[in-house]
């Protein structure tokens, strides 16, 4: 944190000769537009950080169950049987096809791969295998649904990281540490809030663009005519930590009245959430290639308030994200021109998306280093075989020494 805090400029003594800092430029256009650099990232960023994904309430019954899709891995997470939460890929081990295939969420006993009749517990342990009782060496434990680890924080939010390994490389404490015991969230009591309903905004827009333009406000005097009803310009600012940055400003006594006062906190890489009296958003960026995404909205309701209070700023904010997914599909259209390269952003007003395209930078170099050591890419969410993974990994040899598809290109270092 403190080299990339240093990068801007933050801690570096003023000069006699120059006392004003100096703008920093911005991640190149190509950073936003390559298809291999999206695969990159589902490999450096996606495959191995922890995710912000949403809330337990919304997992209440035995059975219930959420599908997500992000960056290419579509996931569920379920409640079972002894009232634990999990999250699974949402791949069966016979043949890769979904064991869920409803959009969305459900209620299911049993998770049950259509295609040749598989099916598993709620715990993701595998229940049947039609006549592979029948095969001497086939283990049943070694063949339930791929684990995803989770976490659930002091306030009743789930993230998930997708690392194979047994233990995360990189774990929960190191970016999230006390993220949930925010000193402004006690002002809040989580117990109160209820799930009220959820949208999506799809768009042809880079994720990196859609958490650049959340985690500045420069823009917002000149585009967002309902935000200075719930944020005081003239004070915000942003504190950047470790793998979060949370916004913050000093509500005036019109707001504080009204319950329009929020707290918000951005998640690297892609989800943030805004705390306010009368409702909760929880917001995700989920890419779905280099210049495609969906803005995802949980929307969260303290059945304290009233309807009035409750649509003020729930339609207040509805309005700010049809108004973003203007900005964000207009900026990615002229990124694609090869035009632009790249600008420069200014070092107070917008040092959040600096420090979140930093973030990005530094994760991406990291492991751009570790595959070019190795000559190979690296997955951190592949599982590692078990049974019969000799005949597996020659068989992947053959395709690496052959550098299957794009793969010759990519490694070509």
């Amino acid at each position: 944190m403190a080299s990339m805090l240093n990068y801007f400029g933050f801690n570096a003594p003023a000069s006699k000769e120059d006392t004003k800092a100096s703008p920093v430029r911005a991640l190149p256009a190509s950073w936003y537009t390559s298809p291999e650099m999206y695969e990159l990232e589902r490999r450096a960023i996606f495959s191995k950080r922890w995710l912000f994904i949403t809330h337990s309430m919304r997992l209440k019954n035995t059975g219930d169950w959420l599908r997500y899709e992000l960056a290419g891995f579509d996931f569920i997470i379920t409640r079972d049987r002894q009232g634990d939460i999990n999250a699974f890929h949402n791949v069966c081990r016979h043949r890769a096809y979904p064991v869920v295939e409803k959009e969305g969420s459900g209620n299911s006993k049993i998770l049950a791969c259509r295609y040749h009749g598989w099916s598993y517990g709620l715990n993701g342990k595998l229940a049947k295998a039609t006549n592979y009782q029948e095969l001497s060496d086939f283990d049943k434990e070694q063949n339930g649904l791929f684990r995803i680890h989770l976490k659930v924080d002091v306030n009743g939010f789930i993230w998930v990281n997708m690392d194979a390994n047994e233990v995360p490389e990189v774990s929960w404490e190191e970016h999230f540490r006390d993220v949930d015991k925010q000193e402004r969230y006690k002002a809040y009591n989580f117990d109160n809030y209820d799930f009220d309903h959820d949208y999506a905004l799809e768009g042809d827009y880079n994720w990196k663009i859609l958490a650049d333009n959340f985690n500045e406000c420069y823009h917002c005097p000149t585009t967002h005519a309902d935000i200075p009803a719930f944020l005081n310009m003239e004070s915000f600012d942003s504190d950047l930590k470790d793998g979060h940055i949370q916004h913050h400003c000093e509500s005036t006594p019109e707001q504080i009245e009204k319950g329009l006062y929020t707290a918000s906190t951005y998640y690297f890489p892609m989800s943030a959430m805004v705390v306010s009296p009368h409702f909760i958003m929880v917001q995700k960026f989920l890419p779905s290639s280099a210049k495609s995404s969906k803005m995802a909205y949980e929307i969260y309701r303290n059945r304290n308030s009233s309807d009035a209070d409750f649509k003020l700023i729930s339609d207040m904010y509805a309005r700010v994200m049809g108004e973003d997914k203007v900005l964000c599909n207009n900026a990615q259209k002229n990124l694609d021109r090869n035009v632009f390269t790249s600008g420069e952003l200014h070092p107070k007003y917008e040092k959040a998306p600096l420090f979140f395209q930093s973030t990005v930078r530094d994760v991406i170099t990291q492991h751009f280093e570790r595959e070019k050591s190795e000559g190979r890419e690296i997955w951190p969410a592949k599982p590692k075989m078990s049974c019969n993974a000799g005949v597996s990994e020659k068989d992947e040899q053959i395709c690496a020494s052959l550098a299957c598809g794009a793969q010759k290109a990519v490694l070509a270092w």
